[in-house]
């Protein structure tokens, strides 16, 4: 660092666009001189040339033998030094890597080129203090706990087989085979092979199960039995040659099976790491009750967030827009692919899904430049140790060895990414800290 501080360098800036600059810089003939001399002196130490013992090869013959060589070398080194240089005397907070046009280089005369880069925007920080949000006063209630109990209790139901018919709530066991205007569902929906034929296919006779319509059919039939069954598939069904089509399926009903759920006693709280029911049931309402103030916490920072994009605007560096759209975009497909949807749907969707991705990645980018911002003025920082922290804790979820997850993390950069993860969750809780929190009535539940 100390040898670029030294270079005798002229620097003018030129506004292209919003974050986006032109950084013209000139290198003085006597510095390229200079490291021509140095650097042909560093070559003459190592030469081996026909007829000298290594290191005593004539300055002259080394500097024309390697000539090539030697500007290479001096131009890789002077033009990042100067460059690092010129940045540093404008003062100018850089984003990704400069885009560098050579413009004159040689001995004798001034190295010349110019950089466009992009630089972080320049902006007002807003009032982040008193930032208003509202938490509502929820409350876990004995409904919700025995909510997730009966849940625990579903997780361990067995499905006995009966000799009756198909009552609500049993399973059905059918094949099926099923067209639409005569002709099978495959031939309309290329894609749709399971619901076009199945065979010992598990059917919930609840509302909605499967195909709307189609489960509530099924009632009142027993084994052997065969039905007609028609539906409608809805208008935003999951295979959109289908949407809004009718469907007529040949069922034949193979097994009916009844739930049958454990009885809440004391072997079942067991199953669950529990000494009794009501050990169960005080370790069930903790697990609630920090999943409702997770959320209402996690309400009132994006209320906070949003207040704070809401009282600032600043343009924002077009690459680093572009990055964390990729980014966005490659989460909702990972998103979608993990639901199930169908890869030719997500491709019919793409423009949708980067409009939105572009706006979501937009805000990300404002966000953590206003959080950068936030950190620097109210000093701050992450320490190691946290970072530390941070990583076995996610090793430990992920169950990765603490080591190998470090590697991983090495290989892709990832440690600035846990930096970055600790530090914007330090600035929201500075701002919650420092936020104007009003307690409200719960919202009337959705009808």
């Amino acid at each position: 660092m100390e040898k670029w501080k030294g270079l005798l360098v002229n620097v003018t800036v030129e506004d292209l666009a919003p974050c986006k600059k032109l950084l013209r810089v000139e290198v003085e003939s006597q510095e390229v001189d200079a490291a021509f001399d140095s650097m042909i002196k560093d070559f003459q130490k190592q030469a081996s040339l026909p007829g000298f013992r290594p290191g005593k090869a004539p300055r002259d013959m080394v500097a024309k033998r390697y000539e090539k060589d030697i500007q290479d070398e001096v131009k890789r080194k002077l033009i990042p030094d100067a460059y690092r240089k010129a940045v540093d005397e404008k003062k100018l907070e850089v984003i990704g890597a400069p885009d560098i046009e050579e413009i004159q280089f040689g001995r004798g005369q001034a190295l010349q080129f110019a950089a466009t880069l992009e630089t972080a925007p320049e902006f007002q920080l807003p009032d982040y203090k008193g930032l208003p949000a509202k938490r509502e006063t929820t409350q876990v209630t004995d409904e919700d706990v025995e909510k997730a109990i009966n849940l625990l209790r579903a997780k361990q139901t067995k499905f006995e087989k009966v000799d009756r018919p198909v009552q609500a709530g049993d399973v059905a066991v059918v094949n099926y085979t099923g067209t639409s205007e005569g002709k099978p569902l495959i031939e309309i929906a290329p894609t749709a092979k399971g619901l076009t034929e199945q065979k010992g296919f598990w059917i919930n006779i609840e509302p909605g199960s499967f195909i709307p319509g189609f489960a509530d059919q099924l009632i009142g039939a027993k084994a052997g039995d065969k039905r007609t069954v028609n539906v409608d598939f809805p208008a935003d069904f999951v295979t959109p040659q289908l949407a809004g089509q009718k469907g007529v399926y040949e069922v034949e009903v193979v097994e009916v099976k009844e739930k049958v759920l454990p009885p809440l006693d004391e072997e079942f709280a067991k199953a669950y790491g529990a000494e009794n029911l009501e050990k169960l049931r005080a370790g069930v309402r903790t697990d609630l009750e920090n999943e409702l103030n997770y959320k209402k916490n996690k309400s009132v920072r994006n209320q906070l967030i949003d207040e704070l994009l809401r009282r600032v605007s600043f343009e924002l560096p077009e690459s680093a827009v572009v990055q964390e759209t990729r980014n966005v975009v490659y989460d909702i497909v990972r998103e979608n692919q993990q639901r199930g949807v169908p890869k030719d749907l997500i491709e019919q969707q793409k423009d949708a899904i980067y409009s939105a991705a572009s706006d979501s990645a937009k805000n990300r980018v404002k966000v953590n430049f206003l959080f950068q911002r936030i950190a620097e003025k109210e000093d701050i920082k992450v320490s190691k140790e946290e970072v530390a922290l941070r990583i076995q804790r996610l090793a430990s979820i992920y169950q990765i060895p603490p080591e190998q997850f470090v590697k991983d993390l090495q290989k892709r950069d990832g440690i600035i990414e846990i930096y970055d993860q600790v530090a914007t969750e330090k600035v929201l809780e500075f701002l919650q800290q420092h936020a104007v929190i009003e307690e409200v009535p719960p919202a009337p539940a959705a009808a």
